[in-house]
């Protein structure tokens, strides 16, 4: 039998525990925490003033995760010698773990005073105050340890964590890369730098700077979930899917992860475990878990409380700890109300494309308007529409969300219109600081931002019913018609390509379907092969799709029995009137339940080709059947599968019955109301006025519905 590492204890005599202090202290350092807990134990049995054994008991159950017992130990000792820095440190480094975090810094700040040399107090603190959002006193903390240790890499680190949190992404990244070039093992560092270049958008650095930061500390979770980031923004759906994998391994709750993962099998239209994929995101949702980013919740599920849920989780995550509001009631005096757009997207983009002759109508005599774009300047002609037809346009990629903030806040903006929401690009920590008195929700994502700072969510009765508003954390703002503004005047190219330039048949019916592939499902797949299997010589003609998700496309086509070549993906064109112009080779276009098709739809359908859709029960899944209501064309909104099937097959075997519907669409065009601008942007300022009149009066926000005009 082998002899144990330390002899048992020595009779319990007040001439030993001298001895015994010594064998604990020694199996203390030795990782043996049960023996040593134990000898400091039976010291305290005997005497229980025993400082030095109290105090090494309480961080012996520290290191065991028994963080409220180790509080309770270092307190008592802290009783017996108040003037221990190493108690005071001790005890504020458990705090602070256990979240108690105004008890760390006490603790903390009494270890300082005690010992002002100390470093480790001197960190420990800037790690609290950086939880408390307390970041000038971090950075502070930070920088009093660097003046005395220049190259302290984990200070180093933790004043780049901090310039991050600020949003101080050109500062952040060289502060972690002086902290690698003193270590380059330092996986904290790596994973600051990939973060950071995730945020200043550099994916190819992110992943570079991550790839490092899993290698060095493969059982992080984090570092896996951030890399997954980086290659979801370089459209990696494959990569991003494999790191997922991994992260949900290490943490079948990690944060994001479960949504990362449905969102690239969708996108890669691997369908192999998508159903399993999705119910573990949403039972995440719905026990608590902030399983996916909101965006994704409308991919995951059309369940209205549960997408719900998900974005107020996402909300309350990101802003844990709510700034204090920019605007505090004051009441501005203007002679027009001032009415701001916040979007990253003016440029080439579905949403420039239907909001910029909104712009250009508006009312100048009683609406003065502003752009606040948070991506970078370019040089289309889509963003230099709508510098022109706004009265102010502000580039603010490079500023923080503090900065945007007060920015709104100085400009004495009336309304805030958030064009972005939770879409790619998303800034919530602008108006998280209340920078305007109305603070809308319109757009750009088609779901409810589950915060308290966003007032309205601007709708139609079709996309949320009355019945539905109790799921938008919004007020509910009703126009006429449909939501979506429109532009009468989008060019057309005149040449209709020929078929064999898209790869068409010359002969057969053409089904279109235009939709990102994140859209498609299983079920509505199977029902488009059953439509090619019923109409002899038709193919089904989808938008540029790449890769593997082409590739597993053709392959579910020819398990349904249909050859893949029946599958006709659209080349890439580079002007939007000549996307438009090739609509008209296709016969009928095909909508995907659950979420719809929005800007494409409007797309379609001003080209001249008829859209069937089925109504699902949340907004993303209810656009297609307002856009089809505004057009003049009810009779193509179905409300189950079976009918959706039935409509389309029927429409292609009766060429007349569908030459009708797309004879009623072209008189329709120009007359009903989805395509007039000038009527939409009037009910669109009818409701601003709402907004606007109900703050000036001092009453809350409420859901009303503005009267249709003649």
């Amino acid at each position: 039998m082998s002899k144990p590492a330390f002899p048992g204890p020595a009779r319990l005599d007040p001439r030993n525990l001298e001895a015994i202090f010594h064998q604990a202290l020694a199996a203390h350092r030795a990782g043996q925490l049960d023996l040593a807990a134990s000898l400091y134990r039976q010291i305290l049995s005997h005497s229980k003033k025993q400082f030095a054994p109290r105090h090494l008991l309480g961080v012996i159950e520290g290191q065991r995760g028994n963080l409220a017992e180790g509080i309770r130990q270092i307190s008592k000792a802290i009783k017996l010698d108040p003037n221990s820095a190493d108690a005071y440190l001790n005890l504020g480094r458990m705090q602070g773990e256990l979240g108690e975090l105004p008890n760390a810094e006490r603790s903390l700040r009494k270890a300082l005073a005690l010992n002002p040399a100390s470093t480790l107090a001197a960190g420990n603190l800037a790690a609290v105050l950086r939880r408390l959002e307390r970041h000038d006193e971090a950075l502070a903390c930070v920088d009093a340890v660097l003046a005395r240790e220049p190259n302290n890499v984990i200070a180093i680190v933790n004043r780049a964590n901090i310039l991050f949190d600020l949003e101080r992404f050109g500062e952040a990244r060289p502060a972690y890369e002086r902290a690698l070039g003193l270590d380059q093992n330092d996986a904290e560092a790596w994973l600051g730098l990939g973060a950071t270049e995730n945020r200043l958008r550099n994916p190819e650095g992110a992943a570079a700077a991550l790839k490092r930061a899993a290698a060095l500390k493969p059982g992080s979770a984090e570092a896996w979930l951030s890399l997954g980031h980086a290659f979801e923004t370089m459209g990696r759906h494959e990569d991003t899917a494999a790191v997922m994998d991994r992260a949900l391994a290490l943490n079948p709750r990690a944060t994001f992860a479960s949504g990362m993962l449905v969102f690239a099998r969708a996108s890669l239209c691997d369908w192999s475990h998508i159903a399993e994929e999705r119910a573990a995101c949403l039972a995440g949702i719905r026990q608590g878990d902030i399983a996916t980013v909101p965006f994704t919740g409308l991919v995951v599920t059309d369940d209205p409380a549960a997408q719900l849920k998900c974005a107020t989780l996402y909300a309350q995550a990101v802003a844990a700890r709510r700034p204090e509001p920019l605007w505090r009631g004051e009441h501005y005096r203007h002679d027009r109300i001032r009415v701001a757009y916040l979007s990253g997207d003016f440029r080439d983009h579905p949403v420039t494309h239907l909001i910029a002759a909104m712009f250009e109508q508006h009312d100048q005599s009683r609406y003065e308007t502003f752009g606040i774009s948070t991506s970078p300047a370019d040089s289309s002609a889509e963003q230099q529409r709508v510098s022109a037809a706004l009265a102010h346009f502000h580039d603010v990629h490079d500023k923080n969300d503090a900065e945007v903030a007060a920015l709104l806040r100085s400009l004495e903006i009336d309304i805030v219109i958030d064009l972005i929401g939770y879409t790619q690009g998303t800034r919530p920590g602008i108006l998280a600081r209340r920078p305007a008195p109305v603070q809308v929700n319109y757009l750009g994502y088609p779901g409810t931002m589950g915060t308290p700072h966003h007032d309205y969510i601007i709708a139609d009765p079709t996309v949320i019913p009355t019945e539905a508003r109790q799921f938008y954390a919004e007020q509910v703002v009703h126009l006429p018609d449909c939501y979506l503004p429109n532009d009468r005047a989008r060019a057309i190219a005149a040449r209709t390509p020929g078929r064999a330039e898209e790869d068409l048949p010359e002969q057969g019916f053409v089904f279109c379907g235009f939709n990102n592939p994140f859209k498609f499902s299983p079920e509505i797949f199977d029902i488009w092969m059953r439509l090619l299997g019923g109409i002899e010589g038709s193919v089904l003609w989808l938008r540029n799709i790449k890769g593997k998700a082409s590739d597993n496309l053709r392959r579910e086509a020819e398990r349904r029995g249909i050859a893949g070549e029946r599958i006709v993906f659209a080349r890439r064109t580079e002007r939007m009137e000549d996307h438009l112009a090739r609509h008209r080779l296709a016969d009928l276009f095909l909508d995907t339940p659950h979420y719809n098709a929005h800007a494409g739809a409007c797309d379609a359908l001003w080209a001249g080709l008829p859209l069937i859709t089925c109504v699902g029960t949340a907004f993303a899944g209810r656009v297609g059947a307002s856009v089809l209501k505004a057009a003049g064309l009810p009779d193509l909104i179905t409300t189950s599968l079976a009918d959706y099937e039935a409509l389309a097959l029927r429409l292609a075997r009766e060429p007349d019955t569908l030459a009708a519907i797309k004879d009623r669409l072209a008189r329709n065009r120009l007359t009903t109301p989805l395509f007039d601008t000038a009527r939409f942007t009037r009910h669109i300022e009818a409701a601003y006025a709402t907004m606007w009149q109900r703050c000036q009066n001092g009453e809350p926000p409420q859901a009303f519905a503005v009267e249709r005009l003649d």
